[in-house]
């Protein structure tokens, strides 16, 4: 089993920045690719961007493109999401996903799902 725990969210202006965490726990030996996914209302949950094991590859979804960067740190089982030039197109639920696939950007692919964290951007 792995549990799969966010924090950061929170409610910020356009243009601000903050920082997701996602802190992995249980068999994480298991766990290749590493995801953000978000969810807003209405929508269905989309990917945002995903990382390989190693860190050397990386994915991100066209609309985060050059604001955001996805990060891991396997010695303490956590993987980031540092998102700048936030917009209000950006608010949505924001969901951390692990998976037992190297190279993963499909929903599907992904196995582990953390609760969510909120994030909300608005002036």
């Amino acid at each position: 089993q792995v549990q799969l725990v966010e924090s950061g969210g929170g409610l910020v202006q356009p243009g601000a920045s903050l920082r997701l965490s996602c802190a992995a726990s249980g068999q994480t030996n298991r766990l290749y690719g590493m995801g953000w996914f978000r969810q807003a209302p209405g929508k269905e949950r989309e990917v945002v961007a995903a990382i390989n094991r190693g860190g050397a590859w990386t994915y991100y979804a066209d609309p985060v493109k050059g604001r955001f960067t996805i990060s891991r740190d396997n010695a303490r089982n956590t993987v980031y999401l540092q998102m700048n030039n936030l917009k209000p197109d950006d608010t949505a639920v924001y969901y951390c996903a692990a998976s037992n696939v190297q190279y993963a950007i499909r929903r599907g692919q992904y196995g582990y799902w953390g609760q969510g964290t909120q994030v909300t951007v608005s002036s």
